[in-house]
Formats: C-alpha cells, structure tokens, sequence
C-alpha cells in the first residue's frame, strides 16, 4: 500500500538536481540496521531488490485525521502490506510483487534485540513478523520464503503515504462502478476521480470491496501505484529544486531505510525512475494456492503455490522480465518443431501474449478447428483456457475476436496473431478474450513484444497480476 510513497521519494530525491541537495535530503531518512547479524542469506544477484514495508503506525496523524479517515483503534504494531520491488540490473525495467500479509510461513528461530532471548522457529502469518522482531525479523522471513537476497529495506507508514499524495497534487483513480466501504469510509463514484491523501489512504485500505479478500486489495493498491508513478514522473515538482527540496523533506521524515541506501544509491535509482511509467513496470502478486488455509492457532492464512511461486522468484533471482516467462518457456519446448505457416517474421506487439487469456469457440463445421487455433495461439504464448467449444452458429464466414474495452491493447495484440480477425467490442466482458473461430482469417501468426516496449502486463505464472490496459468509463 504504501510502494507509493518509497518510489515517488526516490523519484522526487533524485532527479538531476545534484549530490548537495541530495544528501540533504539523505540526512531526513530515519536509518535502521535490518541486516545486521543476519546469515546463511541468499546469494546475490543481477539487479537491485528492495523490501518495501508499510507499517500501521499512525501516531503523527491528529486525532481529526484519525476520526475522519477510520483510522481508529491501536495498531498492531504489524506490517499492513509487504512489497518487493526488483530494479534491473540495466535499469530499464522495475517488477513489483506483492506478498500477501497473511501469508502462511514459518518465522526464523531467532534473538529478540532488547531482551537477548532467544526464540524457536513458529508458524506465524507473514505480517506477524515486524511484531516479533522487527525490520530484522522481517527481512530475514522474507528471503526464507522467497529465496531472493534483499539489498535495501524501506518502511513507511500512514503519514508518508498520505503525504506523499498530497504533495503530488492528488492521484487520480478510475472506476467502472461506484465503490463505498462504511468501515474505511470509502465513498468514490463511477469513473474518474482525483484523491487527496486520506481519500486515498481509505482507497488502498478497504477491505470491505468485491470478494473481500486481502488479494483483490492487492491488484486495487497495484492499480494505485501505477497512477502514482505515472503522475510523480510527470509532476513539475521533478523540475522544480526549491518545491522538490520542500516536499520531498516533509515525506522523508516518515521513512526509515536501511544504512546502505545513501546518497549515491537514491541518485542511481532516482536517475533509473525518471525513465520509468506506469507501463514500463511489471506488477505482480504471488500465486496462491489456497486462500483460506485453516492453521491452528493461527485461523484463515493465505497458502502460496509452491510450485509457481519458485518460477515467479527464479525469475527475479535471474534478472528476467515476470511477462516474458511463459512466452520464452514455450518457445524453448517449442524449438524447430513450429509448423512451416508460422516460420515468418513474427509480428511486434506491445503487450505480452503470456498475460492474455483467450477462449476459443469453433464458429464452422469443421471438426477440431477451434482445438487446432488453440494450440496454435497457445505454443504462440497466449495463455488459453483448455477447453474449446462450438459457438452458437456454425456458418461464421470471417473470426472474430470479443474483447473488454478496457483491455482493448490486449485485443490488438492478439488481433496480430489472427491477422484479418475482426475485433467486436463487448463491455463487461471482462479480460478473457472470445476468439469465434470462422472459415477466413484463422491462420495464427507468431508476435514478440518490441525490444523497446514496456511491460504492463504480468503473466499468470508470475501470480495473480494487474489487468486491464485501460478503464473504459475514464478514457
């Protein structure tokens, strides 16, 4: 929830204006030690990990911030959202992968700083962590669970988020429907709106939305981290050294970072931020298993897929794009054994295939049709369902493709892999793509993402991801 606030500070603490002024702001940063003593830690690899955490301390908001924003009630003392953030190691791509809170785990043994006691290893929930042992505590579960070595810790809370949005001048936000939850005191309309601070601390917080769950959360604070860093990198503040020294000084003194995140590391990132927008930013959440996991002692957890969770951070581990796993996992099975129609040049798209679901439906009467665009579209990297069908008419002369308008760059990319396919727009579809296979035009063409395109979308095997290249009802 609070990614936000880390990324924008790095943005705003570094952006061109020279070391003076950033070691300035240097000194702003609460530092804490959360490697200390830390061993048998993972091995270190490409690229830059940072372990962003957001706390629910809320002790510098006044009592009217806390009444008026649902903010009641003490705080746990716990993490609220757990977020790794992987920069590349050519700084041309960061990929953000949320870590359920209430993710089951098992806390390492380990010694309490204060007391020098030392504890056993326990089942635990992830977020349970910070209330044991702190940052340390922390960083050390993390690594066990993921494998992944994290070089910098940051952690924000209530203040610094709040702030953050403010002094950007608001973050918009879009929805398709009215969205209201009486316990964060959530009231947004359909479409688009612009949040202040607390409005959009009430928006990252409910819990109290759709299915309820700590997951669909999850996608709502990703889709709010991409309209922030969005709007930071476009924000005049960037330009601006007197109000960029102003505001970025009001942010950090809500932050703690780890010692080794000074001066010449907040340049190199901030330098490698101003590149980035909303989509060239991958966002993904681990795969779950079972999202209801009874433990006792211990209620509802959140049990990850094992199996999928060690591809998604394999891929970190090499420094590989999360959108490109399954369309390079398939081309390597693949090898020279693709069909002679599909040996010319693939098409460029901007999307990624991995990250768009298709459902193929047979529109002809020829048997076995839909099966064979299937497969085609599958070994191409587009992620279908399985289960081909026969459409409801069976005399479809030219293949259609009906899409979402939301997902409507999806659509395109897919619409070059059936070149000649007509698009059908079709609202509240949703993001699975209906393919209705005709007589013309379903020959399948192979697509790669151009080298300069960003990601924006994640594919399966990374978790459940962000989806959605637009929102119909704000474009």
């Amino acid at each position: 929830m609070r990614l936000a606030t880390a990324l924008s500070v790095l943005v705003l603490g570094a952006s061109g204006v020279g070391h003076v002024m950033v070691n300035g702001l240097n000194a702003d940063v609460n530092r804490l030690d959360p490697f200390h003593g830390l061993t048998d830690r993972p091995r270190d690899t490409g690229g830059v990990n940072f372990l962003v955490v957001g706390t629910d301390r809320r002790d510098k908001l006044s009592h009217e911030q806390r009444q008026k924003y649902r903010l009641g009630g003490a705080p746990c003392d716990c993490t609220d959202t757990l977020m790794l953030v992987h920069l590349s190691a050519g700084h041309d791509r960061a990929s953000v992968v949320s870590l359920p809170r209430d993710s089951y785990t098992k806390l390492p043994a380990h010694t309490d700083a204060g007391t020098g006691k030392r504890h056993a290893a326990v089942p635990a929930k992830l977020n349970s962590a910070y209330a044991h042992g702190g940052a340390h505590l922390t960083v050390s579960t993390v690594e066990a669970m993921t494998g992944v070595h994290i070089d910098h810790y940051l952690e924000v809370d209530f203040t610094s988020f709040m702030r953050t949005v403010d002094v950007l001048g608001g973050v918009p936000v879009c929805t398709d429907e009215a969205l209201r939850d009486s316990h964060s005191g959530l009231d947004l309309p359909a479409g688009r709106t612009n949040l202040d601070g607390g409005r959009a601390l009430q928006y990252v917080r409910a819990r109290h939305l759709g299915d309820g769950s700590d997951l669909s959360r999850m996608k709502r604070q990703q889709r709010f981290l991409a309209s922030v860093i969005e709007k930071a990198t476009d924000s005049g503040v960037l330009m601006n050294p007197v109000k960029l020294r102003k505001v970025s000084s009001a942010i950090l003194e809500s932050v703690r970072a780890d010692d080794g995140l000074g001066t010449e590391q907040m340049l190199e990132l901030g330098r490698a931020m101003r590149r980035f927008t909303a989509e060239s930013s991958e966002f993904a959440s681990v795969p779950v298993e079972d999202s209801d996991f009874t433990v006792p002692k211990l209620g509802s957890t959140v049990k990850w897929d094992e199996r999928k969770a060690k591809r998604l951070f394999d891929a970190l581990r090499a420094d590989r794009p999360l959108t490109e796993q399954k369309h390079r996992r398939t081309e390597r099975a693949d090898g020279d054994s693709q069909q002679a129609g599909k040996a010319d040049r693939p098409a460029t798209v901007r999307i990624p295939p991995s990250g768009i679901r298709v459902q193929v439906e047979n529109g002809t009467g020829r048997e076995g049709l839909a099966r064979e665009v299937e497969a085609e579209l599958g070994r191409t990297g587009f992620d279908t369902t399985g289960t081909p069908t026969s459409a409801a008419a069976s005399d479809v002369a030219r293949t259609r493709i009906a899409y979402d308008p939301r997902w409507d760059r999806s659509a395109k990319t897919l619409a070059k892999a059936l070149p000649g396919a007509k698009l059908v727009e079709e609202s509240g579809r949703g993001p699975v793509m209906r393919v209705t296979v005709g007589r013309k035009h379903h020959t399948v063409r192979r697509v790669r993402v151009e080298s300069s395109a960003p990601s924006s979308e994640p594919s399966r095997p990374a978790g459940d991801a962000v989806k959605g290249d637009k929102q119909a009802s704000c474009s």
